[in-house]
C-alpha cells in the first residue's frame, strides 16, 4: 500500500496590513506534487476546509514554469476542496509524514493555529516525518515537544530568509520575520544558501523525539523537499 500524506495549505486570503491577495504559493506544491504523487496517496487539508486560496501572484510568476502551469490547469480540484485540518486530529495514525506548502498566508493563520500545532506535535511523537518549504516552516515556530521545549532544538532548519523577504518588499507587513523565529526555535540552528532564492534543503532530526524535519528554504526548493520526503518515507 503506497503511502499517505497529509498536505497542509492556507486559508489566509489576504494580507492584514495592505489588504492585498495572498494565499499558498504555486509551485511549492505543484513540484512537491509533481514528485510524489504517483507513489504516495495526498489528502490535502486547510485550517477552513474548502477552497484554500492560491496566491494570484505566484500564477504569474510561474506562467513560464511547465510544471507550475500545468498543475494550475488540471489539478484544481485539489485546492477547491480541502478537508478541515481539525478533522485530522484523531486520525494520524493514518498518514505516514506532514507536509505544509509556503506562501505568505501561513504566517497569518498557520504559525499559531493550535490544531496544526497539535497535529505536527502528534506526528512528530510518533516519529513521523514533517516537512514544510519556503514560508511553511512557520509552522514549526510554536510547535514544543512534550518536555516543553521546542521542538526545533538543536534541529539544522531553513525557511524563506529576511534577504529574501526584503527583496519582495514585504518585511514590513509580516507579523515576524520567519528567519529570525526559526533561529530562535532551533537555538541557532538555522541554515540558508549563500545566495537569496537559491536552493537549500535540509533534513534534521529532531533532537528530543528521534524523528525527522524536514525544510526547504524557498520556491527553488520545492522539489528538493518532495524528493527528501520521498526518501524520508523509503521511496
Amino acid at each position: 500500500m503506497a503511502p499517505k500524506v497529509l498536505v497542509v495549505l492556507t486559508s489566509q486570503d489576504t494580507i492584514p496590513a495592505n489588504n492585498h491577495p495572498t494565499g499558498w504559493y504555486l509551485p511549492e506544491f505543484a513540484h512537491p506534487w509533481e514528485v510524489l504523487h504517483r507513489k504516495v496517496d495526498l489528502v490535502i487539508a486547510s485550517p477552513n476546509g474548502g477552497a484554500a486560496p492560491l496566491d494570484p501572484s505566484s500564477v504569474k510568476a510561474f506562467e513560464n514554469d511547465p510544471v507550475s502551469s500545468k498543475f494550475v490547469k488540471e489539478q484544481e480540484s485539489l485546492w477547491k476542496n480541502t478537508e478541515k485540518l481539525s478533522d485530522f486530529l484523531p486520525r494520524v495514525g493514518e498518514f505516514d509524514a506532514i507536509f505544509y506548502v509556503g506562501g505568505h498566508g501561513p504566517m497569518f493563520d498557520l504559525a499559531t493555529d493550535p490544531t496544526s500545532i497539535a497535529l505536527i506535535q502528534a506526528f512528530a511523537v510518533a516519529k513521523k516525518p514533517v516537512s514544510a518549504v519556503c514560508h511553511g516552516p512557520c509552522v514549526f515556530v510554536n510547535v514544543t515537544s512534550p518536555s516543553g521545549t521546542p521542538l526545533l532544538a538543536s534541529a539544522a532548519v531553513t525557511g524563506f530568509s529576511n534577504a529574501e523577504e526584503d527583496q519582495v518588499n514585504m518585511s514590513s507587513l509580516m507579523p515576524f520575520m520567519l528567519e529570525d523565529e526559526l533561529q530562535r526555535a532551533s537555538g541557532g540552528h538555522y541554515v540558508k544558501a549563500t545566495d537569496p532564492w537559491a536552493e537549500k534543503v535540509v533534513v534534521s532530526q529532531i533532537a528530543e523525539l528521534g524523528g525527522t524535519v524536514i525544510t526547504g528554504q524557498n520556491p527553488a526548493s520545492a522539489t528538493g523537499v518532495g524528493k527528501a520526503l520521498l526518501a524520508a518515507l523509503g521511496l
